[in-house]
């Protein structure tokens, strides 16, 4: 899959583990993505599919820390969160809304199957162990995309590595270095006044 990296990526890696912090960028992101996510789905269709995406991209920030904690790096971490959601819209036949053709779909399940393995994730179940008790609400699927699919947002290709755009345009495999100094601050959702409180603690 190709994603991006840069400073705020970095940043919100850092807070998204911190007290308070942590909780003010994982809302933040999954707002973002909602959005993000729902500009790309039919105008008719967005707000019948808002409240499973809010609550889908709040579980694949557990996915997302504990793939860190595994040893995955911040790029192949947040592919994986990527590629949950995707399968996700790959189940529906939101394919609007994918990020990559659905012929590409088990290629990227394969490349991170032990981990999806070790936490119970599969192509038709997402979500795994990360699945909320109460379940995702539900959304209409519409099947008949998948016959003959249209996914003008999906970029094919690459599929056998994360290939990561930088700040600077460059296109890397497998992500850049994270930097020496990061400020939490420059990570989405982040309140300055909040962050002073809690380092004057």
């Amino acid at each position: 899959m190709k994603i991006k990296q840069g400073v705020k990526h970095w940043a919100a890696k850092q807070s998204l583990t911190a007290p308070v912090v942590g909780d003010m960028v994982a809302d933040r992101l999954v707002d973002i993505h909602t959005d993000f996510f729902l500009d790309w789905a039919d105008e008719e269709r967005r707000e019948e599919r808002r409240d499973r995406l809010e609550a889908l991209f709040d579980a694949t920030m557990d996915t997302y820390v504990v793939a860190l904690e595994d040893g995955y790096p911040e790029a192949e971490a947040r592919e994986i969160t990527h590629a949950q959601a995707n399968f996700d819209f790959y189940n529906h036949g939101w394919t609007e809304m994918m990020e990559f053709p659905v012929n590409e779909v088990e290629a990227h399940y394969d490349r991170y199957a032990e981990f999806f393995e070790t936490h119970g994730i599969t192509i038709d179940d997402p979500l795994g162990e990360f699945l909320p008790e109460s379940g995702l609400p539900d959304a209409p699927s519409t099947p008949e995309k998948l016959d003959d699919p249209d996914h003008p947002h999906a970029i094919g290709g690459f599929a056998d590595d994360v290939y990561v755009e930088t700040d600077d345009g460059e296109v890397v495999v497998g992500g850049g270095e994270e930097p020496e100094e990061v400020d939490v601050e420059d990570a989405p959702g982040v309140d300055p006044d909040a962050v002073e409180s809690e380092i004057g603690t």
